[in-house]
């Protein structure tokens, strides 16, 4: 028995260390690098104005229950980006949070 667990043994190594590869949180598409934010504060659900709007529904989370309105929407954009930008100039959007590389926004229902 004890023979065959060193025979196999280089094998099971080399299976365990291929998937320990590290994961990035950046790819490459084209000539654009797309990052991709993590953040355990919000639950993203999906895009606001359309399904690859990068602005998102926000849900209520602990961190969120604070910010959430019966008269707005919580919309979550990437901090810095055009989408928000826009967001702001369209909606009328009001900033109420930053975390973890989103900015948090109250978008009122017309």
């Amino acid at each position: 028995m004890e023979f065959k667990v060193k025979q196999f043994a280089p094998a099971v190594i080399i299976v365990l260390l291929t998937g320990c590869q590290d994961m990035p949180l950046e790819t490459e598409a084209a000539d654009t690098v797309v990052r991709t934010p993590t953040n355990d504060n919000l639950r993203l659900f999906r895009g606001y104005r359309s399904t690859d709007d990068d602005c998102q529904i926000t849900g209520e989370t602990a961190f969120t229950i604070d910010f959430l309105d019966d008269a707005a929407d919580l919309v979550s954009c990437p901090t810095g980006g055009e989408a928000a930008q826009s967001l702001v100039q369209m909606y009328g959007a009001r900033e109420v949070a930053e975390t973890g590389g989103y900015t948090v926004y109250s978008v009122p229902r017309r």
